[in-house]
């Protein structure tokens, strides 16, 4: 509540003569949280509440300039205070694709979504945004021993058990390091993009950096909420990786290659997201992120049934959690 008495404070200061109702827009699994200001006229504005004893505004300005000289729909800033952690914000709406999505459109929304990503990779250039170098792979891969293998599941792994594991996050970094570069936003999913005008709105973009090209189609087509067949999400890779040829974007030549790159760079992401949720579950109260575990679990089995560097993973996923397996397309 104290937050939010000082964004009412600020909002008036900064407003002056324009009353409004407060109220909550949404939060994420960060300490952001967002709320929705309704003015007299019927607009609305988007206030971010970024504690800065948890949260930097900064990332998310500078990403927002890049993303937007780009092309792509992002929130306007139209006031911000750094000090106490408060952006204003245009209103892209509460429409999330998750909301959104059924058959019937899914193929015009993410086909807007490629749009929005293909103008943000063409923007790419070296040296604007952090590297997604080893040292952040392997450091996110490493929430899943910590998190989800010793404090969701309660198990202690073997010496052998740990070796054998970080040498398939080595195997996995080997192949996501070896991708070509672009910008990436790093959470490019249904639950951050929203159906506006112009489509989608993009948000929640502040922890982008310069990494490997297939990042942003993993999150997207192996989504923690929301699941297609993997014949629908393979059309919609194909679509993406012959638009990205046209583009000069920097594919592989040879399918097989890319997506064998996105297969083991959708492994990095899961393996980082079972941590990410056991920890959001455990030591942030927020069990709710506990019932997408299992479409996360089954993109993950499904990745490593199919490659070799991976097995080890799935003999241990079996003994975490027992299950029958069953596999998609093989390349």
């Amino acid at each position: 509540m104290h937050r939010q008495q000082l964004i009412h404070t600020w909002l008036e200061k900064t407003l002056p003569g324009s009353p409004f109702t407060l109220a909550p827009a949404s939060a994420d699994a960060s300490f952001r949280r967002y709320f929705r200001a309704s003015f007299a006229d019927g607009s609305t504005r988007i206030i971010m509440d970024a504690p800065p004893s948890h949260e930097d505004c900064r990332p998310y300005l500078h990403v927002g300039e890049l993303f937007r000289a780009a092309g792509a729909h992002v929130p306007e800033v139209f006031a911000q205070d750094l000090e106490q952690g408060f952006l204003l914000l245009s209103d892209l709406g509460s429409t999330t694709y998750l909301a959104a999505l059924t058959p019937d459109n899914a193929n015009a929304l993410y086909a807007d979504a490629l749009g929005a990503l293909a103008a943000i990779q063409q923007a790419s250039r070296p040296g604007v945004l952090p590297e997604y170098d080893r040292a952040l792979l392997l450091r996110e891969m490493m929430l899943f021993p910590e998190w989800y293998i010793a404090r969701h599941k309660g198990i202690t792994l073997s010496d052998a058990e740990t070796a054998e594991l970080l040498q398939v996050f080595e195997a996995i970094i080997a192949v996501n390091l070896a991708e070509p570069q672009v910008f990436v936003h790093r959470d490019f999913h249904s639950r951050n993009l929203m159906t506006s005008s112009p489509n989608p709105g993009v948000l929640d973009f502040q922890d982008a950096v310069y990494g490997p090209i297939t990042y942003d189609l993993a999150s997207l087509f192996k989504d923690a909420y929301i699941h297609w067949e993997e014949a629908q999400s393979l059309d919609w890779l194909v679509r993406y990786w012959e638009i990205g040829r046209q583009l000069g974007l920097p594919v592989r030549a040879d399918f097989n290659d890319f997506h064998r790159d996105y297969e083991f760079m959708g492994a990095q992401r899961h393996i980082k997201v079972l941590g990410i949720f056991a920890r959001l579950c455990h030591r942030d109260g927020k069990e709710a992120y506990l019932k997408d575990m299992p479409l996360v679990m089954h993109y993950l089995r499904s990745a490593c049934q199919r490659y070799r560097e991976l097995r080890p993973l799935l003999k241990l996923l079996n003994k975490l959690d027992p299950v029958e397996v069953q596999v998609g397309y093989t390349f």
